[in-house]
């Protein structure tokens, strides 16, 4: 959808120019608000949607899976900061395996709300992340900021090589036959050995201008947040466009340095938001990974945290 403040200029040229074009672009713009509004009924998640605590014994293991350290159930909620300031909450949950052309994928979000003062922020990215290939099927961007608001539904055709935009008739041509999303790369590299002071080149971006993305694992560091120590690796992504990791921004993520890579803090400069956006890690609801190895690894590491935590230490 063209974004609102936009769509009001284009509307007064028209005006200005011709009662007839006016009224078709209006017309236009109508058909297209109903559209995105069908497709926000089917896939909107934004109120308080967290997935259900699942038993281990619900979240069958998949031999097929790819190795990856979380799985549906897990949900990680977050303060939001801009700068120093406290700005509302966030969370990132793998919410449950769905199917997408015969083939399972998790259905991810991130959902962030809130603000300060009058600048309001209430954004949504989904993704459809296949089980198998680790590649993105579907991606959801819904932005309702200050002076600016944006939905955007993605469907990605690798064996065509092309992605359609469903919100408005637009296609191109993907820069990867295994894409990728912004999200998506969040969890794709948490499946990443992640190696200090190497850095990954993956042509992987669903956009072509957007490769390579580049991912720096800077060092080890700690983290503190909510009372809880956390033992980290920095990472910083780069993706060659705009976004949440957009060229020339200093995105940085702290995932823990054990086997579930959970991203402890997250900060992008985002356009058009005042100041460094933060998520600072609140609750962690573990997931059931669906790869048999990546479940046994998950399973130690909790039994070998319980002990941890039974010794007193503060190291999570």
């Amino acid at each position: 959808m063209i974004p609102l403040l936009r769509s009001f200029v284009l509307v007064v040229a028209l005006l200005t120019a011709s009662l007839v074009p006016a009224l078709q672009a209006q017309e236009e713009r109508v058909l297209r608000d109903i559209l995105v509004d069908s497709l926000r009924s089917v896939y909107d998640i934004r109120e308080g949607q967290v997935p259900a605590v699942l038993e281990e014994e619900d979240v069958p293991i998949d031999q097929l899976a790819a190795p990856a350290p979380f799985g549906p159930g897990e949900h990680l909620e977050y303060k939001v900061k801009v700068g120093i300031f406290n700005a509302g909450n966030g969370y990132m949950s793998v919410l449950n395996i769905e199917e997408h052309e015969g083939s399972p994928v998790y259905r991810i979000n991130l959902g962030i709300k809130g603000g300060i003062g009058p600048a309001r922020v209430n954004d949504m990215y989904q993704t459809w992340f296949d089980v198998t290939t680790l590649q993105t099927w579907r991606y959801i961007r819904d932005i309702d900021e200050v002076g600016y608001q944006s939905y955007r539904h993605w469907e990605f055709y690798p064996e065509i090589m092309r992605w359609e935009r469903i919100d408005f008739d637009r296609g191109g041509d993907l820069g990867s036959a295994l894409p990728l999303d912004e999200i998506a790369f969040i969890y794709f590299i948490r499946t990443l050995p992640l190696e200090v002071g190497k850095t990954y080149t993956l042509n992987r971006y669903f956009k072509e201008e957007g490769n390579p993305v580049k991912v720096t694992v800077l060092r080890r560091d700690q983290r503190e947040t909510e009372g809880v120590v956390y033992n980290t690796i920095v990472v910083s992504p780069e993706i060659q466009t705009d976004g949440l990791f957009g060229q020339g921004g200093k995105g940085e993520i702290h995932f823990t340095d054990d086997e579930r890579r959970i991203p402890v803090y997250v900060k992008s400069d985002i356009p058009n938001f005042p100041g460094s956006l933060t998520l600072h890690l609140q609750s962690i609801t573990e997931g059931h990974p669906l790869n048999p190895l990546s479940r046994v690894a998950a399973k130690e590491g909790r039994a070998s945290r319980g002990q941890t935590e039974a010794s007193g230490s503060d190291l999570h």
